[in-house]
């Protein structure tokens, strides 16, 4: 029987309410650390943004950050958040200086909404600002105030210090901060900040060059002319060509990485292949001219609209009230700026027709192949069981759609037990037959020559990029064994070299099974590695009993189901540390060498080590 729709149906919640109650709509997502989009990284994010916004309206030029445990604390050498507003400016939602234009032009925080949730969000959290030799404290737990310690003198520098621990009861028991997630976002802020210097745990992170540096930092190959770096008011751009398949793009408004891109990427995108043509004065493909780029683009905007409060998306068509359109102003920019630098440097010129020109030939080429493939695939779709689909996908307008996933597996037993388990709604299975093709050193046409990962290719809807890509999560999961760690690597080979912008987004992930079954008539325990075993073995005793998962097809459905729901565990595949992937995979997928012999050799363990490790 329905219930009965009253008066008494009808809720009304305080903002903190609100906010736990819905901090999707807050923070975008919870996750407990594995994504470099988690929700704990941005609390921090937007408790940084404040300090980047004093620094904007030239107010101290240092920021510290000390994570200690789960603990984490910022300090700023800015004005400091008035004294007699501290604990509004904490705690009491659209409370803010943004909403000034006099006080802040082209903040990040506009919203009067970031510290608030990460107020609420947060199992303990500590405000204190410091002006002018006095000093104010406040104290609060799961957003509710807990102490308010009077005004007191103090010898310290003017700044605002905020300590928070997130709420594990919302991000999960298990969650943790990753140090390399917090040192790409520190990085970035340095590069688009020159003059700030950021610490995290008295590690320096400061930049000469803005943008150039960035793409310095975040290049994996060589490339084929010198970074190209422009610059004017409210606006910077820094680009050059590579040797890799795909588009690469680093974009921000404000000083906000906007991961999800907007318009300010688009225009840039646009505004690059109509400055090549009219230099060259041909009609090149558009696809063709930005093939392997890689480029940064960093534009404030007076009061931008955000598709969401987390600000990864700019959805504003102007740069402010009464100015030029976004794609206006970047397309003048670009186009006199980059057409200059092009005359200027005949050498970046020649070698950017010399890429437009072999993309275009590879194109041509891969034409015939890719239609006889498309046939191929139409047929074999139609018998097809590789791909067990879900029923959303990413960009579906289904709060679930983000999460949608595709596990990649070896063979018909593991996607039988993996489909038998999974969500029907956001998880997908595709089966491999075996070991895929090493792809090093192969061309594109590899992709419409092999059936199998022409269907994998297929299955993802990356065939023109990853603009339409049909799943939030793509996941490796292979048996724990020698095998399956030879397929994990052909596959990520296969994507470092055709898709590497998969891995740059964290499209990317190794599913993390357990090792062993620990278990008593009473418990049952699953343990990843063997100190989680000897741990489990400690607990249950001597009437234990202990089963090696070798195969995820040895694991039943109904064990199968523990590990890739809310308890999954996921290894995120980044470039992070990564400056060459040529490189890499000439060591690992190219021919055998005498150094890879002697890096083996050097590095072989037997299992009496790895027990005693």
């Amino acid at each position: 029987m329905a219930s009965n729709y009253t008066e008494a149906s009808i809720k009304t919640l305080s903002s903190l309410e609100h906010i736990r109650l819905r901090p999707g709509m807050y923070i975008g997502r919870l996750g407990n650390g594995t994504h470099a989009e988690d929700g704990i990284y941005v609390l921090l994010k937007e408790t940084i943004d404040n300090s980047i916004d004093e620094f904007m309206m030239g107010q101290g030029k240092k920021i510290e950050i000390e994570l200690t445990d789960r603990t984490v604390r910022v300090r700023d050498y800015g004005r400091g958040i008035p004294l007699g507003k501290l604990i509004d400016c904490v705690s009491i939602i659209n409370t803010g200086a943004k909403y000034d234009s006099e006080t802040f032009q082209k903040a990040v925080g506009l919203n009067g909404v970031g510290q608030k949730a990460v107020n609420a969000l947060a199992l303990e959290y500590r405000a204190q600002a410091v002006r002018d030799g006095e000093t104010k404290l406040v104290e609060f737990a799961q957003g509710k105030l807990k102490k308010d310690h009077k005004v007191t003198k103090t010898d310290e520098r003017n700044g605002t210090i905020i300590e928070f621990i997130p709420d594990a009861a919302l991000f999960g028991a298990d969650f943790k901060f990753r140090p390399e997630f917090i040192e790409d976002m520190l990085w970035n802020y340095a590069f688009l900040n020159r003059g700030l210097t950021l610490t995290f745990n008295g590690k320096a992170f400061k930049s000469e060059n803005g943008l150039e540096d960035l793409l310095k930092k975040n290049l994996t190959g060589e490339t084929l002319y010198p970074i190209i770096h422009l610059e004017g008011d409210d606006i910077e751009f820094a680009m050059t060509h590579g040797g890799h398949y795909g588009e690469e793009y680093f974009s921000f408004v404000n000083g906000q990485h906007t991961t999800m891109g907007g318009t300010h990427q688009a225009a840039f995108r646009e505004a690059v292949v109509d400055t090549v043509r009219n230099f060259y004065k041909k009609e090149f493909e558009a696809a063709d001219v930005r093939q392997s780029i890689v480029a940064a683009i960093a534009v404030r905007v007076q009061e931008p609209v955000f598709e969401s409060q987390t600000k990864t998306k700019l959805g504003s068509n102007d740069m402010g009230p009464g100015g030029p359109s976004v794609k206006e102003f970047i397309g003048k920019f670009v186009q006199q700026t980059l057409d200059v630098y092009l005359h200027k440097h005949p050498e970046a010129a020649d070698a950017i027709l010399r890429k437009i020109q072999a993309s275009e030939h590879e194109r041509k080429e891969l034409a015939g192949i890719r239609n006889l493939a498309r046939e191929r695939a139409k047929k074999a779709s139609l018998h097809n069981k590789k791909l067990r689909d879900c029923r959303l996908h990413l960009g579906d307008k289904n709060e679930r759609a983000e999460g949608s996933s595709l596990f990649i597996v070896e063979g018909d037993s593991a996607a039988g037990s993996l489909t038998a388990c999974r969500d029907v709604q956001t998880q997908a299975v595709f089966a491999l037959k075996g070991k895929p093709l090493n792809t090093y050193g192969l061309s594109k046409k590899v992709i419409y020559e092999n059936e199998e990962f022409h269907l994998l290719q297929s299955a993802l809807n990356i065939e023109d990029g990853l603009d339409g890509l049909r799943y939030g999560k793509v996941i490796i999961a292979t048996d724990a064994d020698v095998d399956g760690m030879h397929i994990r690597l052909l596959l990520l080979s296969f994507f470092l070299q055709f898709f590497p912008d998969l891995i740059a987004r964290g499209h990317l992930s190794i599913l993390e099974t357990p090792l062993f079954r620990v278990r008593n008539k009473k418990k049952t325990i699953y343990c990843y590695d063997e100190k989680e075993k000897q741990a489990a073995i400690a607990e249950l005793g001597a009437t234990h009993e202990i089963t090696r998962f070798k195969g995820l097809g040895e694991i039943s459905a109904n064990e199968f189901k523990d590990f890739i729901g809310e308890k999954i565990r996921l290894d995120p595949v980044s470039l992070h540390h990564l400056h060459n992937t040529d490189e890499l995979l000439s060591f690992y997928m190219g021919k055998n060498t005498p150094e890879r012999q002697d890096f083996i050799i050097g590095n072989l363990k037997v299992e009496k080590d790895l027990v005693e490790a």
